[in-house]
């Protein structure tokens, strides 16, 4: 596997401050690109003795390697030099990493974590003689002044504890609820004098529907609506015998059925009593119902029928709509969690904007389960930091505009 060396050197910021032998020195080459060592890394001069800085990652956690070196070039013998390194990141933490010999380096004794943006402490003891450096690497990290900032309508909100709801999305159509359907029949044989309703026409419960003559009696009486609710078909008309079948069909549609398919993915996760979530195919209405019924058994193209009952008092789910449903699986409160918004890649890594005052500063985060709104963060963000929310892509374009990553 190749080896990847990840330099200081090349992050965003130019160093700031060198010094070597007893003392602290200014670096006149602060605005020049800082000289490069053998291996690639950051060279780090003094009176006396040079330090290369790498960071380096080949299917191992980043860690830090420092070569050191005599002023000359010459190679130096890692057992003769005590190293520590500070690095202090925005938001204020510090990690302190020591070192100890090995092979032909000083290596750190903890992991480098994304990012690897921060102002970095030198301090060596080599021969008697103390040493000190210090320079700015940052990365993923942008500084807006505070009249832009309100113009750019950046939001922020503060990472903490969120109720994430695990839902599996599912079809399905809109349909009569079978105890709400009643089928007209004549009590008697006879023939259809007249016909009073409409498909679609109100009724209430002992509403006269037809007018049947006996063909027995010659008598007329009345058919009547067994319930209120809407005429949804009406087959009869007057002249007819009332030996066709069904003459009127009334429907009560002030609670419908929500029929879903559920594929063999879905019936894992999903069991009766859930609750679910019904929403029409435009987003404009919702209703919140449970799952009332799972078929035991699957169709020939490996489906289940489910359903649930929804009330619809103002008519607005009509039967034959087709409707989108959530069916709630789980909900969990997780300690720590971001809203799917501020997510942005950097790096091909997932990331969230820290907030510090005016300071803005990826951190790459993991990820675990996820709602529609909600994210649980599993690593690489601290509870209570401010975060960016909405137009964080404002503050990705100034950060790859001003080069603020390294390769990876």
């Amino acid at each position: 596997m190749k080896l990847y060396l990840f330099i200081l050197a090349l992050f965003f910021y130019s160093p700031v401050f060198a010094a070597g032998g007893h003392g602290h020195g200014h670096d006149d080459n602060a605005h020049e690109s800082p000289p490069e060592g053998p291996h690639g890394g950051r060279l780090l001069e003094g009176n006396g003795l040079n330090l290369e800085i790498t960071i380096v990652e080949s299917g191992i956690p980043p860690e830090m390697r420092i070569y050191p070196y005599w002023k000359n070039g010459d190679t130096v013998d890692p057992e003769e030099v005590n190293l520590t390194v500070n690095l202090n990141r925005t938001g204020g933490q510090q990690d302190l990493i020591d070192f100890s010999p090995e092979s032909d380096y000083l290596l750190g004794d903890a992991e480098i974590v994304e990012p690897h943006s921060f102002e970095v402490e030198v301090n060596a003891t080599f021969k008697g003689d103390d040493y000190h450096w210090h320079f700015e690497s940052y990365e993923g990290r942008a500084e807006i002044p505070p009249r832009l900032l309100e113009l750019s309508e950046v939001e922020t909100e503060t990472a903490g504890a969120k109720t994430i709801t695990v839902t599996h999305t599912v079809y399905g159509i809109i349909s009569k609820a079978e105890d709400n359907v009643f089928h007209v029949h004549a009590p008697y044989s006879g023939i259809v004098q007249e016909v009073d309703v409409q498909t679609g026409d109100k009724v209430k419960k002992g509403q006269r529907l037809l007018t049947v003559r006996n063909q027995q009696t010659l008598q007329t009486y009345a058919v009547t609506s067994p319930a209120s609710g809407e005429v949804t078909l009406r087959p009869v008309k007057r002249g007819d015998h009332t030996d066709i079948g069904t003459l009127v069909e009334v429907s009560n549609l002030s609670t419908v059925w929500v029929e879903m398919s559920m594929f063999p993915k879905d019936i894992e996760v999903i069991a009766k009593g859930m609750t679910v979530i019904v929403g029409d195919l435009h987003g404009e209405h919702t209703a919140e119902s449970k799952l009332d019924y799972l078929s035991p058994q699957m169709t020939g193209g490996h489906i289940a029928r489910a359903r649930a009952t929804i009330t619809n008092p103002d008519g607005k789910w009509r039967p034959g709509m087709h409707v989108m449903a959530d069916v709630i699986v789980e909900q969990v409160e997780v300690p720590l969690a971001v809203k799917r918004s501020a997510l942005q890649t950097f790096r091909d890594m997932p990331v969230v904007f820290g907030r510090f005052g005016n300071v803005f500063e990826v951190r790459m985060v993991q990820l675990g389960r996820q709602d529609k709104n909600y994210v649980e963060v599993t690593g690489g963000l601290e509870a209570g930091t401010d975060y960016v929310t909405n137009n964080s892509y404002l503050l990705k374009a100034e950060v790859l505009k001003d080069g603020a990553s390294h390769d990876h």
